[in-house]
C-alpha cells in the first residue's frame, strides 16, 4: 500500500501540470489562417499576386499589375459603380473567368509580344487608378470603395462548365431577352442560352432610334434598292428570326444578311431593329446594346434589386455553370 501512495504523489503533480495545457489545447478556437483559403493560389502564393501583363493601347506599353487589382480595373471600366454590389460581383466573377480562361488556354497571338490581354473591348476595358480618379473626381472613394468589395468577395471565384472556365461573355442590355450563342456566333456553346430578361426595359439603351439617307444604307450593304420596291414596301423583308427575338435573316433590295451582318455593317447597337422608309431617309430603331449573348448587365442589375444575389445571377445567365476557387479549375 505504501508503494502504491508513492506512486500517486509522484503523478498528481504531474497531473496538475499537464491537464491544464491539454484542455487549452483541445478546446481553445483554431487560430484563423492569415490568408483564407479561397485565395490561396499554385504553390501556395495568394492569387492576387498572379500578374497579369496588359497592353496600354494609349500608352502602347505593358503594365503588370495583380490579377485581383486587373479585376478592379475591368469591374470599374465595363459596369456603373451606382449598380447594385450583387451585380458587380456577378461583373467581377464574369471579369476573373474571362482572363483566368484566357492564362489557361496560353493563346496571345492578338496582342503584342509580352502581353495576355489588352485594356480596351476587343477584350475586357481596364481603367487604372489615375483614369478613375480623372473619371469619377469627387465620386472616386465611394466607388472604389464599393468595387473593392465586389472584388474583395468573389475573391478567386470563376465560373465553369464541366470543369473548365467558361466564355463569360457579357453585354449592356438585351431586347428583353438574350440570345442563344449558335444564333449569332453560329457556335453552339450549351451554357450560352437565351433567357428571359425583362429588367433591361430601365436601361437608357433599351430603345434608340438611328436615321440615315437611303444612299448611305445602299452604299455600307452593297446594295440598290429599286425605286418600285420602295413605293410597294417590300424593299426590306425579315425571313426569320431568333430565339431571342431578334433579326436572324432579312432581305434588302435583292440581298440577303445575317441580323448579325446588319448591325456591323450598319453600326447598330443591336441585332433586334426594324426598318422604316420615307422621303429618302431610312429610320432603324433598335432595341437593347451589344450582342445579346451572356450576361445582360441591366438584366443582372434588375435582378439584383429584386434581391437575387450574385450566385442567382451569374447562374441564371449561364446556365447550368459551377462557382470555383479558379485554382481548382482543370486546364484547358
Amino acid at each position: 500500500m505504501k508503494r502504491y501512495m508513492v506512486i500517486l504523489l509522484l503523478v498528481m503533480p504531474l497531473c496538475l501540470v499537464l491537464l491544464p495545457a491539454l484542455l487549452v489545447y483541445y478546446f481553445s478556437p483554431a487560430e484563423p489562417s492569415s490568408v483564407p483559403a479561397a485565395v490561396i493560389g499554385n504553390q501556395g502564393k495568394p492569387m492576387q499576386q498572379i500578374p497579369i501583363q496588359i497592353y496600354r493601347v494609349q500608352k502602347k506599353k505593358i503594365e503588370t499589375v495583380p490579377l485581383e487589382t486587373y479585376i478592379e480595373g475591368v469591374v470599374s471600366a465595363e459596369m456603373p459603380a451606382e449598380f447594385e454590389l450583387e451585380a458587380l460581383k456577378a461583373q467581377a466573377m464574369a471579369a476573373r473567368t474571362y482572363i483566368i480562361k484566357r492564362l489557361h488556354e496560353g493563346r496571345f497571338s492578338d496582342v503584342p509580344q509580352g502581353a495576355q490581354v489588352t485594356d480596351t473591348v476587343q477584350h475586357q476595358a481596364y481603367l487604372d487608378e489615375q483614369q478613375r480618379k480623372e473619371r469619377w473626381g469627387e465620386q472616386y472613394e465611394w466607388k472604389t470603395k464599393k468595387i473593392k468589395q465586389a472584388v474583395s468577395e468573389t475573391m478567386g471565384i470563376v465560373l465553369t462548365y464541366q470543369g473548365e472556365p467558361i466564355d463569360a461573355t457579357f453585354f449592356s442590355t438585351s431586347n428583353g431577352f438574350t440570345e442563344n450563342a449558335n444564333e449569332y456566333w453560329e457556335k453552339q456553346i450549351p451554357y450560352l442560352r437565351s433567357v428571359a430578361s425583362p429588367w433591361d426595359i430601365e436601361s437608357p439603351r433599351f430603345e434608340e432610334k438611328v436615321t440615315m439617307p437611303i444612299g448611305e444604307l445602299e452604299q455600307k450593304l452593297g446594295v440598290r434598292l429599286d425605286s418600285q420596291a420602295i413605293s410597294k414596301g417590300s424593299w426590306y423583308q425579315v425571313l426569320d428570326t431568333t430565339t431571342g427575338n431578334r433579326i436572324g435573316r432579312v432581305r434588302i433590295g435583292t440581298k440577303e444578311f445575317s441580323g448579325r451582318e446588319i448591325r456591323e455593317k450598319l453600326g447598330l447597337n443591336s441585332s433586334s431593329f426594324t426598318m422604316r422608309l420615307s422621303a429618302k431617309q431610312v429610320t432603324i430603331t433598335t432595341r437593347g446594346y451589344g450582342h445579346g449573348v451572356g450576361m445582360s448587365q441591366w438584366g443582372a442589375n434588375g435582378m439584383a434589386k429584386r434581391g437575387n444575389n450574385a450566385e442567382q445571377i451569374v447562374k441564371y445567365f449561364y446556365r447550368g455553370v459551377t462557382l470555383q476557387n479558379y485554382t481548382q479549375v482543370k486546364r484547358g
